[in-house]
């Protein structure tokens, strides 16, 4: 069985391209919980009004961190889609270092409710997002 630490460190390795591209990687995770923590470093090539983070770009890091919440706390999961998703945007989400958690709320075995928060480098709460996604699992 591998551990939490080759867990966090294969999925840095293997994951989609735009996250190192948004300066992103997995620091933590709970399966028991079926939550993730990521922390990116946004630079201001992401930014519009010069430093305040473009919202696609917001929305990207919380369904990542949502998404592998459920990916780092299942390995029968090979797939999940975004049904819906909804991103409130409380403060300006502004570039530098950013901590996202995601997490489900209800797990079940084709579907799942979630959500996620983004926090600046002063803890200041600046954006969530809820999602509902379809599972995809691998074939027993």
């Amino acid at each position: 069985m591998k551990s939490k630490t080759d867990i966090i460190a294969e999925s840095n390795q293997e994951g989609p391209k735009f996250l190192r591209l948004l300066g992103g990687s997995v620091v933590d995770f709970d399966p028991e919980k079926t939550a993730c923590t990521f922390e990116f470093n946004i630079s201001k090539d992401f930014c519009h009004s010069i430093d305040i983070v473009q919202g696609g770009f917001v929305t990207a890091m919380l369904d990542a961190a949502m998404s592998h919440a459920l990916f780092l706390s299942d390995p029968n999961i090979v797939g999940i889609s975004s049904l819906e998703i909804k991103t409130m945007y409380i403060e300006p989400t502004r570039a530098g270092k950013l901590r996202v958690e995601g997490w489900a709320i209800k797990k079940g075995y084709k579907t799942a409710f979630m959500e996620g928060r983004v926090y600046d480098d002063g803890n200041l709460l600046t954006a969530t997002a809820t999602t509902v996604s379809k599972i995809l699992r691998a074939p027993n």
